[in-house]
């Protein structure tokens, strides 16, 4: 099912679809089976082979089983261990990264966040995930229902952290954040994690392409009560809009809901506190901790 008013081109998003988790990619798992060989054939359990390459046996496993991306000291290291047979640094040149780590519902837009010419997301239940530190957003996967598995969470923080790199990668992509002040107060682990919470907010948020706003706990009622949003423009000039909740979410292309969603955040925007106000109550909640 898609709403009116989209076009037939490649952007055009089919918003009801039904996605399946998707599997590994093939050039991952057949990498992972090497990966595994090589150390069976060393006489290496994974634990050992863990110890080897300094990475978790969870990491290891997951690599062997397809479901994470090696980075490259992964790949040195594994052909080190292995016996430096170099099979494991040619077959990492074709590794190609699949979609691990993200909900199905979520893909789609994931993928167009990575091309996107602007980006406004607006957020009232938790740090935006472009936004968490390492320590929040381990928090927030282990408190998942249900409990996810080892391997899986760290695919999980692998995407996030990833994720991330897009607000240093594209320095003149407009990236705009509004998030609600109790966000930013609700409590998770020591006082040190959330200084280092509220430090790496105000380090990603410090560059002149990305604009943190926050909305005031005195701001009272506003136009966005519905829930988080996010929106966007492709390359192509067409504007889209994301909403998500339990267990779902929504990618939306219909042109009238779009505008009006954009209207909302923009309505939004005027009433929130503007960046150097923003990143002045960040930094007096970081005095408060």
């Amino acid at each position: 099912m898609t709403h009116g008013g989209a076009s037939e081109n490649d952007d055009d998003l089919a918003v009801c679809e039904v996605e399946r988790e998707p599997d590994p990619s093939d050039s991952l798992r057949t990498f992972g089976a090497v990966v595994q060989a090589l150390r069976e054939h060393a006489g290496l359990s994974r634990e050992e082979f863990a110890g080897l390459v300094q990475f978790s046996k969870h990491t290891v496993e997951s690599v062997e089983l397809g479901r994470r991306m090696p980075d490259e000291s992964f790949v040195e290291r594994a052909e080190e261990a292995s016996g430096n047979t170099g099979a494991l640094r040619r077959a990492a040149r074709f590794l190609t990264r699949g979609e691990a780590g993200l909900a199905a519902w979520f893909r789609r837009w994931a993928k167009l966040e990575r091309v996107a010419v602007s980006l406004c997301t607006y957020e009232c239940r938790l740090v935006p995930g472009l936004l968490q530190s390492e320590g929040y957003a381990r928090a927030v996967f282990e408190g998942t229902v249900p409990v996810a598995p080892d391997d899986q969470l760290e695919d999980f923080m692998a995407t996030r952290m990833e994720r991330q790199r897009m607000l240093f990668e594209r320095p003149t992509t407009p990236f705009s954040f509004i998030v609600e002040e109790h966000v930013f107060r609700r409590r998770f682990g020591d006082a040190g994690q959330m200084r280092e919470l509220l430090d790496h907010v105000l380090e990603l948020s410090a560059p002149r392409n990305v604009t943190l706003q926050i909305v005031p706990l005195e701001a009272g009622l506003h136009a966005c009560l519905d829930g988080p949003l996010q929106l966007m423009e492709t390359p192509k000039g067409q504007r889209l809009a994301y909403s998500e909740g339990q267990q779902n979410g929504r990618l939306i292309s219909d042109l009238r809901e779009v505008s009006l969603l954009q209207q909302r955040y923009d309505t939004l925007r005027s009433q929130a506190l503007n960046a150097k106000y923003s990143r002045g109550l960040l930094e007096q909640i970081r005095g408060d901790l």
